[in-house]
């Protein structure tokens, strides 16, 4: 069995190397890529996923499996010496070979190109607030995407197939529970606040020097734990966090002259997802377990430093000092406790990644209810806007002015990530749990005041190395049904 693992895990080795040159590839393409090259772009990006499929669907590494004991009863295999890391391992390539095998070659490649070109219309239509140069594009990824759900195969509908590729071992039906649960209570709460005292904020709608913005948030990246010497930051369209090698972990962020909290909240949110790609142990740097335990976990990590962490209290009152020797004539008549009331302030929106926390949970439910009927076929792309735009006045009670500020504000219907939203919510759910175990832990309110993040980053790393998904998932399940 020694030998067996440790080829299976030179073959795995190569499958990392792959995915890591594919995001290279996708992160140019989404920073520095000239608008011409998309043709040849989207080939290389087909042709190295088709190269990928592959490899991790190899007649050996099936047969290693097989004698590593793994099946559909014992995923983890079977290890006389109760070797735990070896055992996920083991789980987790029977999952992904499980679930490749399944793909068509033709149609992860058609995928691929599919999801490269619809990128950029998407990146053209979002400039011009044109949802029409979108939709072609769009319908095509939702066929592609409509094969691969049935491909997999799924226990009640399309959309669990799609679901469980990123968060493994949910269901739709179980999502909707949590979902049902929480949307009245939000909703309800929603109004109370919107009865309340008004909480000024025009002081944020400024003008906010961009440089001056990315230096400051270079700063909190720093004493956050993230160093140049593994990354870098950059200016997309859409925020996002990607992985080009063991010790490379790259964030991007876009930044607003009159909004300052979208550079600022999208560099720590996205700083969280990159801390917990940079803190995989040496045992799994550049393995196959080194990639999250799912998108729930990793978004309770961004979720957590950019809103627990990141508008606390504690914080700014180490980091305002700072911000007002950027920012002296923005600031300068506003006191920590207006700004900190500011930037949590509660208000319906239209733009998900700018919204409060209170709100930022209907933004997914609206979505997730969408996908799941775009997946079912009962709404077609032609229809999607003004479904889009009902939602959003039910649950938000306002109206998007135009398709950048509602169907067209999200990247990931064009990369063909149905099933991502929900992710979002369930981590904020996990994040609050993890926040709460933390309290008990940690003096948050001087560690804060302080400015020592390190502690908190230390804290998050050796307890989430415990973290049992289905566990997890389960207690959210329990914990909401005794609430209601």
């Amino acid at each position: 069995m020694g030998k067996a693992i440790e080829r299976l895990k030179g073959l795995t080795k190569d499958v990392v190397l792959l995915e890591h040159a594919i995001a290279t590839l996708s992160w140019d393409q989404e920073t520095y890529m000239p608008r011409l090259a998309i043709g040849e772009k989207g080939e290389q990006l087909a042709l190295l996923q088709g190269i990928l499929h592959e490899k991790i669907t190899s007649s050996e590494i099936g047969k290693l499996l097989e004698d590593l004991g793994a099946s559909d009863e014992t995923p983890e295999g079977v290890f006389s010496d109760g070797n735990v890391v070896d055992s996920a391992y083991v789980r987790e390539v029977f999952r992904q070979y499980k679930i490749q095998t399944r793909l068509p070659k033709k149609l992860v490649t058609e995928l691929a190109l599919a999801a490269s070109h619809s990128q950029a219309a998407w990146i053209e239509a979002r400039k011009e607030s044109n949802f029409s140069l979108f939709k072609p594009h769009l319908e095509k990824i939702l066929e592609l995407t409509r094969q691969k759900a049935e491909s997999i195969g799924y226990s009640e509908t399309l959309y669990d197939a799609l679901l469980d590729e990123f968060e493994p071992w949910i269901s739709t039906r179980e999502v909707l529970d949590i979902f049902n649960s929480i949307q009245p209570w939000l909703t309800e709460f929603i109004g109370k606040i919107g009865n309340l005292r008004k909480i000024d904020d025009s002081f944020l709608l400024k003008e906010y020097d961009i440089s001056r913005q990315e230096a400051f948030g270079r700063r909190v990246l720093q004493d956050m734990g993230y160093g140049y010497d593994r990354g870098r930051l950059d200016i997309s369209a859409h925020p996002f966090t990607t992985t080009l090698g063991r010790d490379d972990v790259r964030l991007t962020t876009r930044y607003q002259k009159e909004f300052f909290k979208t550079g600022l909240f999208g560099i720590i949110h996205e700083c969280g997802h990159g801390l917990y790609e940079l803190g995989f142990g040496e045992n799994i740097k550049g393995n196959i377990l080194a990639s999250g335990t799912s998108l729930g976990i990793h978004e309770s990590q961004s979720r957590t430093w950019e809103n627990i962490i990141g508008r606390s209290m504690g914080f700014w009152k180490y980091y305002y000092p700072f911000l007002k020797e950027y920012f002296p004539e923005n600031l300068k008549s506003v006191s920590m406790e207006s700004f900190y009331r500011g930037i949590n302030k509660v208000k319906p929106s239209l733009i998900r990644v700018e919204a409060d926390e209170v709100t930022y949970n209907l933004h997914i439910i609206l979505r997730f209810q969408l996908e799941q009927e775009l997946i079912s076929g009962s709404l077609s792309v032609g229809d999607l806007p003004e479904a889009w735009n009902l939602k959003t006045k039910d649950f938000l009670g306002i109206l998007p002015e135009n398709d950048s500020e509602g169907v067209l504000q999200d990247i990931h219907w064009s990369m063909g990530a149905f099933g991502y939203f929900p992710t979002y919510a369930l981590g904020n759910l996990y994040g609050a749990q993890f926040s709460s175990a933390m309290e008990k832990d940690l003096n948050m309110d001087y560690i804060l005041e302080k400015g020592e993040l390190a502690e908190i980053l230390f804290w998050l790393r050796k307890k989430y190395i415990a973290t049992v998904l289905p566990d997890l998932q389960r207690s959210l399940l329990v914990i909401l049904q005794e609430k209601n």
